[in-house]
């Protein structure tokens, strides 16, 4: 079988960011898949399950409801390796189109009190697999050091 394209990128020399994993067209619409990358694979510990399933409901919630941007979200989901996320959005774009709307999002997770949307039993499939905590930590530290210093580096995925 051919190797998918997002394990041609190399995972070793891969860093925190926004990248752009694939652009899809759908009944004449191109579909952005972004890579929103918050640990640098195989070099830190992954995000603690509980905090990327909060990281989840609280973006996918803020996103979906951004005046500017909800029309254009289609998913917000945490990737297998619990390493960052995916963001699938309607057009074309770049991440530094969406630079602003990650650092808003990230924000409000990273400030984010309250019950988290979603965590009643009847929301959510494991409603008990929450940890706002650390999500809002996760957050902030993807905020204060990746999003709010983005680079080049940062946004552009090193090949094999």
């Amino acid at each position: 079988m051919e190797k998918i394209p997002s394990f041609t990128i190399d995972h070793i020399h891969l860093l925190r960011g926004i990248y752009v994993s694939r652009q899809d067209e759908v009944n004449g619409e191109v579909i952005t898949t972004f890579d929103i990358r918050m640990k640098e694979p195989n070099r830190e510990p992954a995000l603690g399950q509980g905090a990327l399933h909060t990281i989840e409901h609280l973006a996918a919630t803020y996103l979906r409801n951004d005046p500017e941007w909800k029309e254009r979200i289609i998913y917000w989901g945490p990737m297998g390796c619990l390493t960052g996320n995916y963001l699938l959005m309607r057009g074309r774009l770049q991440p530094a189109d969406i630079l602003e709307l990650m650092q808003r999002t990230f924000r409000f997770i990273a400030d984010f009190e309250g019950e988290v949307p979603g965590t009643a039993p009847q929301d959510c499939g494991n409603y008990l697999l929450h940890d706002l905590p650390m999500a809002r930590w996760e957050s902030a530290k993807y905020l204060h050091e990746v999003l709010e210093q983005m680079t080049e580096q940062n946004m552009n995925y090193p090949r094999l």
